[in-house]
């Protein structure tokens, strides 16, 4: 877990630079997400809230497999939706971490004999045979 822990948030953090454009990070010109391989467009892009999506139909731009759209309306920026959910995400996994972590050592550190032993009760009952 600790290991996948590691891969997780490393990966939503270089999401979070990604998407804010940290450093050399580019959107328009690094094809990251795909390895170069085609277009890359988030899914909030499109499905943002608010975001009214009008297709530009016999664009020059677009190519064969993707179409040129217009995103007007928006209330956030789809860049800020994306690096937000890799910080809930990065947030949630260290939550687990730490939960785990207490969890383990809780069971780990408390020795079998000092922990209270589980009360039976006993009946009295003089007219039961």
């Amino acid at each position: 877990y600790a290991a996948w822990l590691v891969l997780w948030v490393g990966w939503n953090a270089f999401i979070i630079c990604f998407y804010l454009e940290v450093g050399q990070l580019s959107q328009d010109r690094d094809f990251i997400m795909t390895f170069n391989t085609s277009l890359h467009r988030s899914w909030w892009m499109e499905n943002g809230p608010g975001c009214l999506v009008t297709p530009v139909l016999n664009s020059r731009l677009a190519l064969e497999d993707h179409h040129v759209i217009s995103v007007t309306g928006c209330l956030l920026d789809y860049p800020y939706i994306e690096a937000l959910s890799s910080a809930l995400q990065i947030f949630l996994a260290l939550f687990g971490f730490v939960f785990a972590c207490y969890l383990i050592s809780s069971a780990v550190l408390i020795p079998m004999d000092t922990r209270r032993p589980r009360r039976r009760r006993i009946y009295n009952c003089s007219l039961c045979t």
